[in-house]
C-alpha cells in the first residue's frame, strides 16, 4: 500500500510517498505530468505548477510542486492518477 500526505507549504505543495512506492514510479508520473501525458490535472492545475522536484529514496520519496496549487487541486489529480494507484 501507498501512503500519500499532502501538505501546503509556502511554496506549493509536498506530497510524501511511503510504503511500496518506487522513486521511479513518482518520476514517471512527473515526466507525465511535464509532458502533458498526464490526465490527473485539469489544464487549470498544470499552468499553476512551476517545477517538479523529486527527492528521495525506494519507500520514502517527496515531490515538491512549486506554484500557485492547492493541497486540495494535487489531492484530487492524486486520486485521478493511473501511475500510483
Amino acid at each position: 500500500m501507498i501512503k500519500k500526505d499532502v501538505k501546503q507549504n509556502e511554496n506549493g505543495v509536498s506530497i510524501n510517498f511511503s510504503g511500496a512506492i518506487a522513486k521511479n514510479t513518482v518520476f514517471r508520473m512527473v515526466q507525465n505530468c511535464s509532458t502533458g501525458k498526464c490526465e490527473c490535472m485539469s489544464d487549470e492545475t498544470k499552468a499553476k505548477v512551476k517545477d517538479m522536484v523529486v527527492t528521495g529514496e525506494d519507500g520514502d520519496v517527496q515531490l515538491e510542486l512549486k506554484g500557485n496549487v492547492s493541497e486540495e487541486e494535487i489531492k484530487e489529480a492524486l486520486s485521478r492518477s493511473k501511475v500510483i494507484n
